[in-house]
């Protein structure tokens, strides 16, 4: 996934004299969970389920991981009116934010509007574990989503073998359960989008997931024109409006990770209305001139810990 992961968790005393709860075993088995989920769905791996069926044709049968995930994309795209897309990946290499290299120039309409011919996810279907395409060249790419899903994967096992009081980190995409020890909350931060690791906000997000979304860091300068990493798949450009920051607390690590995607395309005004239809614990902070402005949703503020 190309990033780091981390767990804490806390184990009772019965748990910590357990040969099968010792770090090294639980790293040995975490590892292979996580790899599991690169070789279902990575694009950076030329073998992995994915990158197959990117070259076949027409169809492969996956497994039912890759499966589960690229279904929920299908409901997103649809949901969001296409703002989720996971077949934008021709347009964010062309942008050089993909495996490809930094474009040496701003891509031309023609460029752009020539790729977008081979993207939509109206093309990608599904049935049973089998992955379809209308168009040869249609390009997957679940790396919006997949990221939240390897959490839930780590989170889902750790309760399996009986630990419940946790927090999974991949990335920057987190999700919690229980308490640390002397039986506190987990607490976590939203980060201010300037310079510096500054704190916009404390949380509490309880037994949830929290996934936050931005270009405040992955972009870059060309002819002094800063370009995000979020693609509108309806542009085949960069999004270019002032919301820089949006964070999602939601149940599942998957949907909270592709949701602030959404959001991010969606923009302040249509994002916050997404939100708030579907109910949605949102965070967003706007970019007004000098200042960073706050659009909370309903949902969302009963994790807020009020400053004293």
């Amino acid at each position: 996934m190309g990033t780091y992961y981390r767990v804490t968790m806390v184990l009772d005393p019965a748990l910590q004299k357990d040969v099968d709860h010792t770090d090294t075993q639980l790293q040995t088995e975490i590892d292979k969970k996580l790899e599991l989920v690169n070789d279902q769905m990575s694009t950076y791996r030329p073998d992995s389920e994915l990158s197959r069926f990117n070259k076949a044709q027409a169809s492969l049968t996956v497994s039912p991981e890759t499966a589960y995930v690229v279904q929920a994309s299908l409901t997103l795209f649809e949901q969001s009116q296409g703002a989720f897309d996971v077949t934008v990946g021709p347009l964010v290499n062309l942008w050089g934010f993909g495996p490809d290299k930094k474009p040496t120039k701003v891509p031309s309409t023609e460029v752009i509007q020539s790729r977008q011919k081979f993207v939509g996810s109206q093309y990608l279907s599904i049935r049973g574990n089998t992955l379809y395409k209308t168009i040869p060249e249609l390009y997957v790419d679940l790396s919006s989503i997949a990221k939240g899903y390897g959490v839930d994967v780590v989170a889902e096992y750790l309760q399996e073998i009986g630990i419940n009081n946790y927090l999974v980190d991949i990335g920057g995409e987190l999700r919690a359960k229980g308490k640390k020890p002397g039986n506190k909350q987990w607490t976590l931060a939203i980060e201010r989008p300037s310079a510096g690791q500054n704190v916009q906000r404390l949380i509490q997000v309880g037994d949830n997931s929290i996934a936050t979304s931005g270009d405040y860091r992955n972009y870059y300068e060309y002819d002094g024109i800063r370009y995000s990493h979020t693609i509108d798949p309806k542009t085949g450009k960069p999004i270019n409006h002032k919301l820089v920051s949006v964070t999602v607390i939601h149940e599942s690590s998957m949907m909270a990770d592709a949701l602030a995607t959404a959001i991010t395309v969606l923009g302040p005004e249509d994002g916050f209305v997404f939100a708030e239809k579907n109910n949605l614990a949102v965070f967003l902070i706007v970019k007004q001139g000098d200042e960073f402005v706050e659009h909370v949703s309903a949902e969302f503020k009963p994790y807020l810990i009020e400053e004293k």
